[in-house]
Protein backbone atom coordinates (compact mmCIF):
# COMPACT_ATOMS: atom_id res chain seq x y z
CA UNK A 1 0.00 0.00 0.00
CA UNK A 2 1.65 3.39 -0.87
CA UNK A 3 2.47 5.64 1.54
CA UNK A 4 -0.59 7.42 2.68
CA UNK A 5 -0.77 11.54 4.46
CA UNK A 6 -4.00 11.92 7.00
CA UNK A 7 -4.62 15.47 7.14
CA UNK A 8 -2.12 18.77 6.40
CA UNK A 9 -0.11 19.40 9.36
CA UNK A 10 -0.78 17.72 12.33
CA UNK A 11 -0.12 14.18 11.13
CA UNK A 12 3.32 12.73 10.01
CA UNK A 13 3.56 10.55 7.07
CA UNK A 14 1.77 6.76 7.80
CA UNK A 15 3.18 3.84 5.94
CA UNK A 16 -0.64 1.90 6.45
CA UNK A 17 -4.29 3.41 7.15
CA UNK A 18 -4.69 3.12 11.22
CA UNK A 19 -8.20 1.96 12.11
CA UNK A 20 -9.99 3.50 15.20
CA UNK A 21 -9.45 0.20 17.40
CA UNK A 22 -4.84 0.33 16.14
CA UNK A 23 -4.35 3.94 17.78
CA UNK A 24 -5.02 6.16 20.94
CA UNK A 25 -5.12 10.04 22.12
CA UNK A 26 -2.32 10.66 25.39
CA UNK A 27 -3.28 14.51 26.57
CA UNK A 28 -2.80 16.40 29.65
CA UNK A 29 -5.95 18.38 28.32
CA UNK A 30 -9.26 17.94 30.02
CA UNK A 31 -11.00 18.86 26.87
CA UNK A 32 -9.91 16.27 25.01
CA UNK A 33 -10.46 13.85 27.90
CA UNK A 34 -13.95 15.23 28.00
CA UNK A 35 -15.13 15.44 24.39
CA UNK A 36 -13.26 12.37 22.83
CA UNK A 37 -13.49 9.72 25.09
CA UNK A 38 -16.53 8.23 24.14
CA UNK A 39 -15.72 7.91 21.13
CA UNK A 40 -11.97 7.50 21.07
CA UNK A 41 -9.52 5.96 23.36
CA UNK A 42 -7.76 8.55 25.53
CA UNK A 43 -5.24 7.95 28.04
CA UNK A 44 -4.97 11.15 30.23
CA UNK A 45 -2.24 12.51 32.45
CA UNK A 46 -3.05 15.54 35.20
CA UNK A 47 0.37 17.19 34.25
CA UNK A 48 2.79 19.60 32.80
CA UNK A 49 3.48 20.03 28.98
CA UNK A 50 7.15 18.54 29.74
CA UNK A 51 6.33 15.92 31.56
CA UNK A 52 3.04 14.32 28.67
CA UNK A 53 6.17 14.67 26.77
CA UNK A 54 8.33 12.48 28.31
CA UNK A 55 5.09 9.82 29.10
CA UNK A 56 4.19 9.78 25.38
CA UNK A 57 8.53 9.20 24.79
CA UNK A 58 8.41 6.27 27.15
CA UNK A 59 5.72 5.37 25.24
CA UNK A 60 7.63 5.63 22.17
CA UNK A 61 11.12 3.43 23.70
CA UNK A 62 8.29 0.71 23.80
CA UNK A 63 7.07 0.46 20.49
CA UNK A 64 4.27 2.80 20.45
CA UNK A 65 4.55 4.84 17.08
CA UNK A 66 3.79 8.95 16.79
CA UNK A 67 0.96 9.37 14.28
CA UNK A 68 1.14 13.43 14.75
CA UNK A 69 3.45 15.80 15.20
CA UNK A 70 4.20 16.47 19.15
CA UNK A 71 4.71 20.35 18.10
CA UNK A 72 1.77 20.21 15.85
CA UNK A 73 0.48 23.98 15.08
CA UNK A 74 1.75 27.20 15.49
CA UNK A 75 1.85 27.84 18.98
CA UNK A 76 5.30 26.80 21.14
CA UNK A 77 5.41 24.58 23.89
CA UNK A 78 6.17 27.19 26.53
CA UNK A 79 3.09 28.92 25.36
CA UNK A 80 0.49 26.27 26.01
CA UNK A 81 0.47 23.64 29.22
CA UNK A 82 -1.45 21.28 26.94
CA UNK A 83 -0.59 18.76 24.50
CA UNK A 84 -2.43 15.89 23.25
CA UNK A 85 -1.09 12.99 20.71
CA UNK A 86 -2.04 10.68 18.53
CA UNK A 87 0.13 7.36 19.12
CA UNK A 88 -0.60 3.52 17.83
CA UNK A 89 -1.65 1.20 21.07
CA UNK A 90 0.31 -1.73 19.91
CA UNK A 91 4.04 -2.20 20.36
CA UNK A 92 6.15 -2.59 17.38
CA UNK A 93 9.72 -2.50 16.60
CA UNK A 94 10.88 1.10 17.77
CA UNK A 95 10.14 3.90 14.97
CA UNK A 96 13.48 5.98 14.64
CA UNK A 97 11.43 8.88 13.00
CA UNK A 98 9.31 8.87 16.29
CA UNK A 99 12.27 8.68 18.66
CA UNK A 100 13.79 11.94 16.96
CA UNK A 101 10.32 14.22 16.70
CA UNK A 102 9.70 13.24 20.56
CA UNK A 103 13.00 14.35 22.12
CA UNK A 104 13.07 17.10 19.79
CA UNK A 105 9.63 18.20 21.37
CA UNK A 106 11.04 17.93 24.71
CA UNK A 107 14.53 19.69 23.88
CA UNK A 108 12.40 22.61 22.49
CA UNK A 109 9.93 22.01 25.37
CA UNK A 110 13.39 23.03 27.32
CA UNK A 111 14.23 26.00 25.98
CA UNK A 112 10.62 27.80 26.99
CA UNK A 113 9.72 28.65 30.30
CA UNK A 114 5.30 28.58 30.99
CA UNK A 115 4.32 30.07 34.19
CA UNK A 116 1.02 29.19 34.55
CA UNK A 117 0.72 31.80 37.13
CA UNK A 118 0.62 34.66 34.46
CA UNK A 119 -2.51 33.35 32.62
CA UNK A 120 -6.01 33.73 33.71
CA UNK A 121 -8.66 30.91 33.43
CA UNK A 122 -9.88 32.58 30.15
CA UNK A 123 -6.35 32.32 28.81
CA UNK A 124 -5.55 28.26 30.46
CA UNK A 125 -9.84 27.86 28.52
CA UNK A 126 -8.36 28.59 25.19
CA UNK A 127 -5.28 26.86 25.28
CA UNK A 128 -7.38 23.77 25.70
CA UNK A 129 -9.92 24.63 23.28
CA UNK A 130 -6.62 25.04 20.73
CA UNK A 131 -4.88 21.81 21.44
CA UNK A 132 -8.34 19.71 21.41
CA UNK A 133 -8.99 21.98 17.52
CA UNK A 134 -5.62 20.02 16.52
CA UNK A 135 -6.03 16.94 17.86
CA UNK A 136 -9.54 16.88 16.65
CA UNK A 137 -8.59 18.02 13.19
CA UNK A 138 -5.98 14.94 13.03
CA UNK A 139 -9.22 12.60 14.46
CA UNK A 140 -11.30 13.51 11.66
CA UNK A 141 -8.44 12.70 8.95
CA UNK A 142 -8.06 9.48 10.75
CA UNK A 143 -11.64 8.59 11.28
CA UNK A 144 -12.38 9.20 7.97
CA UNK A 145 -10.60 6.11 6.85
Amino acid sequence: MPDMVFGCRPFIVMEEVVRLEDYIIVTNNPLVRDREESRHAVEYHETGIREILEIIRNKVHVGQRLLTHPLSGSVKPGETPYKSVLMTRGKEPVDLMSVELIQSAIEACGKFSFKSEEYDERAMRDFRIIDWTLISSALESADSF
